[in-house]
């Protein structure tokens, strides 16, 4: 197994977030009636990345119609979108003087195109506001239609994400309304379009064989993708999946290690998320998408 569970080592202690950078990114968003994932999600990284001046845009509102089991955003009955969050979007993006923008949503399964339109909107709307803008979206499987990934694509984001979360083995338990073939197939179609960087994410310490992530990350190499994020999973609360392992450092170091001899570009590390740092990993691309060292 990976790690061993417990109280939280040492790795895992963060400084208290700096109070006057969240005020400062509160007070940018709430107006616009903005979410971000780094709120939505309980993220550990939230404090850290607003210093930063930065923050991951979630969009479709903070209700999703799923109930994943390790994920902290809310479900219940989601809201009525809101034609004018692109531009919201954009004009926040625009105040934070993002040169990378993160994209991301609730899961819409309400909707038919699973919010791909609106994704679309968004795209196009910081396209036009910060046209030098490097944009990501993380996006949901959209119940696997390529008509709905193309839709995405089509507005021409810089790098398409989608995560797979988990070794197949712990779908059932981590996010029983997903299939992990289906995120296979999503990520395998997106790269196979072009124009586009493929990138997934996952956690460890749910319960995963250290050769299950190493299958995981030849199962998406396969599939086009070139870029992987691997961080521990922590518990958002008290009603959610109980971390079975804690993964030392030199852990994510191997795993960054094999995904790089696969030719793949792997952000591994205790706090590492989809979004967290996203411009750095990026960054270490290769202009033809091979990872750099």
């Amino acid at each position: 197994m990976l790690g061993s569970a417990g109280r939280k080592p040492e790795w895992l202690k963060k400084r208290l977030p700096n109070a006057r950078a969240i005020g400062g990114m509160e007070r940018l968003l709430r107006p616009k009636d903005l979410h971000t994932v780094c709120e939505s999600a309980l993220c550990p990284n939230k404090g850290e990345c607003f210093e930063r001046g930065t923050a991951t845009f979630l969009i479709m509102g903070d209700q999703c119609t799923r109930d994943c089991r390790f994920c902290g955003v809310n479900h219940s009955g989601p809201s009525a979108l809101d034609p004018e969050e692109p531009a919201k979007v954009a004009d926040a993006a625009a105040e934070m003087d993002l040169r990378y923008v993160v994209i991301t949503s609730v899961t819409r399964d309400d909707l038919l195109d699973g919010g791909a339109a609106h994704f679309a909107a968004t795209i196009r709307a910081v396209r036009r506001t910060l046209p030098d803008a490097v944009v990501e979206v993380l996006v949901p499987d959209f119940r696997g239609k390529r008509a709905a990934i193309d839709v995405v694509l089509e507005a021409e984001p810089d790098v398409f994400n989608h995560n797979v979360e988990t070794v197949p083995r712990l779908y059932r338990t981590v996010r029983p309304q997903a299939d992990y073939q289906r995120s296979l197939s999503v990520l395998g179609w997106a790269a196979s379009q072009g124009g586009v960087v493929s990138k997934t994410g996952l956690m460890v310490g749910l319960g995963e064989e250290i050769e299950e992530v190493r299958a995981v990350m030849q199962d998406v190499y396969e599939r086009g993708v070139r870029m992987v994020t691997v961080g521990q999973y922590l518990r958002p609360t008290c009603d959610h999946l109980s971390v079975q392992k804690y993964v030392t450092p030199e852990t994510f170091e191997s795993l960054a290690a094999h995904g790089s001899s696969l030719g793949l570009q792997v952000e591994a590390g205790p706090f590492v998320r989809s979004s967290y740092m996203a411009d750095k990993g990026y960054a270490r691309l290769g202009s033809n998408g091979v990872a750099t060292v």
